[in-house]
């Protein structure tokens, strides 16, 4: 079990702003979705924690010790990013092999139950795995590894919905026997929202939102109906979208409902339905 704190956490390249004071906690044995639009900061913030870049300013923590440059902190962390650190004439067998000689803990025979369930041929070269089929490998490597942490950087790039959708199943299999901190940034919402317990929105380089999923989906809804009854509703709510066709808006509100509302939504004859995290994120994030 982990726990790791981003502490003020702030970085430019040059002229560029891309993170802006970010502090967030991850405790331990919980998932979390760290989800923004291209460039908002993720992948910045995960190569910030792993040591790949470093802080212009802030730092990260884990387990109460500072993880920048500490060998002992940044065993704990493993991350499936894009990019392949294995040897391209490497066959995938020989991988886990490599993977098991850098990490003691890493688990052989679980790596080779998951190549057989996903139909990955642990005799390939790596060079000549397809796209999906090298996103399967890196994912094995990393549910295999003995780490407290671990982060998955748009994990399911290139599978097919099949695939996806075993991901998902297995992740959730690998967490209820073997409960960690998991972190997935990743920009198909809808597919991962059901696996979350915490969302983190980053917008700009800012953290926007960081709540349970549980919150997130009480406190947004949305209302729809004739323009002049949403305008009355919503007077004094929090908006975080509209859209208007003809005599006719809809309105996502993100804040908690009175407990007088429903008897408002009734009057006024508009409909209520509850907004899904994806719903949540595109209006959060203007995308």
């Amino acid at each position: 079990m982990s726990t790791m704190e981003i502490k003020n956490v702030h970085k430019n390249f040059g002229d560029t702003i891309a993170l802006k004071d970010v502090s967030v906690a991850f405790e331990a044995d919980k998932i979390y979705g760290l989800l923004g639009r291209n460039g908002a900061g993720k992948t910045t913030l995960i190569n910030i924690i792993t040591n790949k870049i470093f802080a212009s300013a802030g730092t990260v923590f884990l387990d109460g010790e500072s993880a920048v440059e500490n060998d002992n902190a940044q065993a704990k962390i493993y991350c499936m990013t894009e990019k392949n650190v294995h040897p391209w004439e490497m066959r995938v067998r020989d991988g886990f092999r490599w993977a098991h000689e850098f990490r003691p803990g890493f688990n052989m025979e679980y790596a080779a139950e998951l190549a057989q369930k996903f139909d990955l041929d642990t005799g390939k070269k790596i060079k000549h795995l397809s796209s999906g089929y090298n996103s399967i490998f890196k994912m094995i490597l990393t549910l295999a590894s003995d780490a407290s942490v671990i982060i998955f950087d748009e994990p399911v790039l290139g599978l097919d919905a099949a695939h996806r959708e075993l991901f998902y199943r297995e992740l959730i299999a690998f967490y209820d026997k073997n409960p960690k901190t998991i972190i997935i940034a990743t920009h198909l919402i809808e597919e991962v929202a059901e696996i979350l317990e915490q969302v983190i929105i980053l917008r700009d380089g800012e953290v926007i939102l960081d709540k349970s999923l549980e919150s997130v989906l009480e406190t947004a809804y949305t209302v729809s109906g004739d323009c002049a009854g949403i305008d009355k509703y919503t007077r004094g709510k929090k908006v975080i979208r509209e859209e208007t066709i003809g005599q006719l808006k809809a309105a996502t509100i993100f804040q908690e409902r009175h407990s007088n509302d429903k008897d408002k939504i009734r009057e006024l004859g508009l409909e209520i339905t509850p907004a899904g995290l994806q719903e949540v994120f595109i209006s959060l994030t203007g995308s």
